[in-house]
């Protein structure tokens, strides 16, 4: 007969009667991580903007850096000289099913002043000139049309340059997350918090 065949077969390879009748078990499909983007923007020293746009909800992601210039791997040093070209910027990463390019640009103009030529406050060259990059043509649309869109909001014209991205240096780590891990250095308390703490209230229902 063909029954204790089978069932000595099966035991010789360690197999049981149940095992042999149940079905496979179905895999478990991968989850599909969330879509994202990257943004690109310069608005004076990158403590203050990364700052800001580090409690958007959203945003998962902000790297501080440089990008612009002519010199490669520049340190933040020769960035500081305002020779090498370089803009300092952050690259942020976000996902659009929850916060827009869109979002993130119209929340740019608030989170530095956009009308002041090559500087922000008490930090002047062109290190830290006002500018956007974008990335498409279709981010480029976006940040032409929020520009002219908020313009009318500011008492002098905005100087903001916007222009097609660049290579991307990131900064040295202790840059990175500056504010949080330096809550009590004296430019954070008496720029960085300020300002970000201003930003927090344009956010509404985009703050994390």
């Amino acid at each position: 007969m063909k029954f204790p065949l089978l069932f000595a077969l099966m035991s010789a390879v360690g197999l049981s009667a149940s095992s042999a009748a149940e079905p496979a078990a179905a895999t478990k499909p991968a989850t599909t991580p969330a879509k994202t983007e990257e943004a690109i923007f310069g608005g004076g020293c990158f403590w203050c903007t990364e700052g800001c746009y580090l409690i958007v909800k959203g945003v998962s992601k902000v790297v501080s850096g440089y990008t612009g210039g002519h010199v490669e791997n520049p340190t933040y040093k020769q960035v500081c000289t305002g020779e090498t070209g370089h803009a300092e910027v952050i690259k942020v990463t976000f996902d659009p099913a929850v916060v827009s390019y869109k979002d993130l640009v119209d929340l740019f103009w608030y989170a530095h002043d956009p009308t002041t030529l090559n500087r922000q406050g008490a930090d002047v060259g062109t290190q830290y000139r006002s500018a956007i990059y974008y990335t498409s043509e279709e981010q480029k649309k976006i940040a032409e049309a929020s520009k002219a869109e908020h313009a009318k909001e500011f008492s002098s014209p905005i100087v903001t340059e916007i222009t097609k991205e660049a290579k991307f240096y990131p900064a040295e780590d202790y840059h990175q997350n500056f504010a949080n891990n330096n809550p009590t250095q004296g430019y954070v308390c008496n720029v960085v918090l300020p300002k970000v703490d201003k930003f927090k209230a344009k956010l509404k229902k985009l703050a994390k």
